[in-house]
């Protein structure tokens, strides 16, 4: 009995390092692309951490053991900012009250509205990317985000092709039940091609 579990785990084993040999060589620039990459990376991160601890100490005539106080207080206010920020993105552009508002307006006609959201998220690159969330839903990897898009393409130009996008309508029927949400977008896409 012993022996016959012992058999059966060595076979398992062998298999798994079989598989796991099998997906290292599917990925051959695991270790010559992806790890250094990485490494290369964390050593910037690290390096821009160690700017912002001397910028705590030498601009300020501190010694340099109390870099941590300026580095403390950078990380905590930038992990506040960045949880706000995603908070915001995910709770407000995920919620069908702003799909409804979206599909309703579809010709942006609150411009003072739009122009101080606009504003308050860093400016018209970061909108788009509130204006268009179900664009970079429907293709997440040919997208990407619109906000990075528009910071190297322009605003407009990001625009007017996420609208050209939902023009020409984002989702095809596959048989199932189509919830609240996909027919708002739905909604959005038949009224841009009408041009209300």
């Amino acid at each position: 009995m012993f022996s016959a579990t012992l058999a059966a785990r060595a076979s398992m084993t062998s298999r798994a390092l079989c598989c796991q040999q099998k997906s290292l060589s599917r990925n051959k620039e695991f270790w010559s692309k992806w790890i250094p990459r990485r490494v290369k990376h964390n050593a910037f991160v690290l390096s821009l951490w160690a700017c912002v601890w001397l910028l705590g100490t030498w601009p300020l005539g501190r010694p340099l053991s109390e870099g941590w106080r300026f580095m403390l207080t950078v990380s905590f206010f930038a992990r506040i900012g960045f949880s706000a920020a995603w908070m915001f993105i995910t709770n407000f552009t995920h919620s069908l009250p702003w799909n409804e508002f979206l599909a309703n307006d579809p010709g942006r006609t609150w411009p003072v509205l739009h122009n101080m959201i606009a504003l308050v998220l860093g400016g018209k690159h970061r909108w788009n990317e509130m204006l268009f969330h179900d664009v970079h839903h429907a293709f997440p990897n040919a997208v990407g985000t619109l906000s990075q898009r528009g910071r190297f393409h322009g605003w407009e130009k990001v625009h007017d092709a996420a609208a050209q996008v939902l023009h020409r309508g984002l989702w095809k029927a596959n048989g199932d039940e189509e919830t609240q949400m996909q027919k708002t977008q739905k909604k959005r896409s038949m009224m841009m091609k009408q041009g209300k």
